[in-house]
């Protein structure tokens, strides 16, 4: 009689083990590698934005994207007042919104938020200001006219996607959703323009020079500049992941539990300046893009202080807070994951005219 033979219980063992250890080789290269591919997806969004904002510059005679008047300070010395005065000066028509698009049939939609919306940054409540807003229609129409448009969202980016995944593949301009933001009405999206390039270069300037003004105390102090007058294309920022997508530290959440009614549904993810491990994916005013870390920017500012006397960013602000003990300062530094205190691409000392990181040499 002819009688087949069986696996052994230790073979069976030994090719469990090999199934077993192949698994755990694989599955962090598979990891890393979707990590790297929607890190490569973000690249592409930054690179499209890019040319957008080129696009942009190229029919306002090289102005960069602004929703606020020129004039805007002399209205008023402060954000109430110049807002009521600008309404006052043109009772018919009153400031231009930031437009969000339009739905058939022919409604149009647009966002004021009382003018804090359209200023760059307001130093001392920042948060939904301009710097935020890259996907109104003004920028929004050089790419596809649509507000949520995927490539405004990085693909990490998980509490801002799942807000508005009924909107990505809406086919109009606007996409009018009962639960939009809980806060603000209008979901942001994922990448930030530097506030400090968006100022009259005189508002950031460096203590040398006499140090921060109250763009409400110039009466050009929201003239957008233009993007020739970089002066270190290579080394200012232009665009940035705002929040916290790399490098993000083992066991951090993504949403900050230090903040109440977040914007997306309730969470609000830490910022992109929450942790000396976070490295966004940035785009510079030459084009090029890398991340840039937390690490490296306070590297770069701790030496500019060596060499000139002043850091990258300004610590004169409103809203600096006390630097000297790393207890807080900065862009909502009291809200951050760990003792970092970085406000670079926010608080660009010199505004368009500074750098964020130095160079090489």
């Amino acid at each position: 009689m002819k009688h087949t033979r069986g696996f052994t219980v230790i073979e069976l063992l030994v090719v469990v083990s090999i199934i077993a250890l192949l698994v755990g080789i694989l599955l962090p290269a598979i990891g890393k590698a979707r990590n790297q591919a929607k890190l490569t997806v973000s690249q592409s969004n930054l690179r499209n934005l890019s040319t957008a904002h080129a696009t942009y510059q190229a029919e306002w005679n090289d102005r960069q994207l602004t929703y606020i008047n020129d004039n805007f300070s002399t209205y008023g010395n402060s954000l109430d007042t110049a807002w009521a005065g600008v309404n006052a000066a043109f009772p018919n028509v009153g400031h231009p919104s930031m437009r969000l698009g339009c739905t058939p049939p022919n409604v149009c939609w647009g966002w004021t938020a009382g003018g804090a919306v359209l200023i760059p940054l307001d130093f001392n409540n920042p948060g939904i200001n301009a710097f935020r807003w890259t996907n109104g229609k003004q920028l929004g129409q050089y790419i596809s006219g649509r507000f949520y448009d995927p490539v405004f969202f990085a693909p990490k980016d998980e509490a801002a996607i799942s807000s508005i995944e009924t909107c990505q593949d809406f086919p109009g301009e606007w996409c009018p959703t009962p639960s939009s933001g809980p806060a603000t009405g209008v979901w942001a999206p994922s990448y930030c323009l530097s506030p400090a390039a968006m100022f009259n270069p005189e508002v950031m300037r460096n203590p040398n020079d006499g140090g921060w003004q109250d763009p409400f105390g110039l009466s050009a102090g929201f003239r957008s500049p233009t993007a020739s007058q970089t002066l270190y294309p290579d080394l200012k920022t232009m665009l940035m992941e705002h929040h916290w997508l790399q490098n993000r530290l083992p066991g951090t959440e993504y949403c900050n539990n230090n903040v109440v009614d977040g914007m997306y549904d309730g969470c609000e993810p830490y910022y992109f300046n929450a942790g000396f491990s976070s490295t966004p994916t940035t785009l510079f005013y030459d084009g090029h893009i890398e991340g840039l870390g937390n690490l490296q920017a306070r590297a770069a500012t701790d030496r500019n202080i060596q060499q000139v006397g002043y850091g990258l960013w300004s610590i004169d602000t409103p809203m600096a807070g006390d630097w000297t003990d790393g207890a807080g300062g900065g862009y909502f530094g009291d809200i951050r994951a760990d003792w970092t205190s970085t406000s670079h691409h926010i608080l660009t000392t010199d505004g368009i005219k500074g750098r964020d990181r130095l160079g090489d040499g």
